[in-house]
């Protein structure tokens, strides 16, 4: 786990864990409420999305292995609102569909939330 200079945790993509934590089950699923060309390398397109209900690092894990699962995607940045609606940032390759991302979140145990 790193913290990135704006304060954002980043977890690498190799990182496990497990859900152990209670999930508010209550938020609807969306789709990305972004999507755009990362500034920093033209070639990987960057989606910005909430997730609800992680509460720890275990669950930032979980979270970051579903997502790192998905082809093309490069990096997963998370940044942990205890019990809220944490932002969530992915870097990949090319667009990811917002019904991966939502079938990713859902594996691990959460929700895409609205924000």
């Amino acid at each position: 786990m790193t913290l990135t200079p704006d304060g954002r945790t980043e977890i690498a993509l190799t990182g496990g864990g497990c859900a152990c934590c209670a999930v508010d089950t209550a938020a609807d699923a969306s789709a990305p409420d972004s999507a755009h060309r990362h500034g920093d390398d033209a070639a990987l397109v960057e989606a910005s999305f909430g997730v609800s209900g992680m509460t720890c690092g275990n669950c930032v894990a979980h979270v970051t292995e579903e997502l790192a699962a998905i082809d093309g995607v490069e990096a997963v940045a998370i940044d942990l609102v205890a019990g809220g609606v944490s932002s969530v940032t992915v870097r990949s390759a090319a667009p990811i569909s917002g019904a991966a991302i939502a079938a990713a979140v859902d594996e691990a145990g959460y929700r895409v939330a609205e924000r």
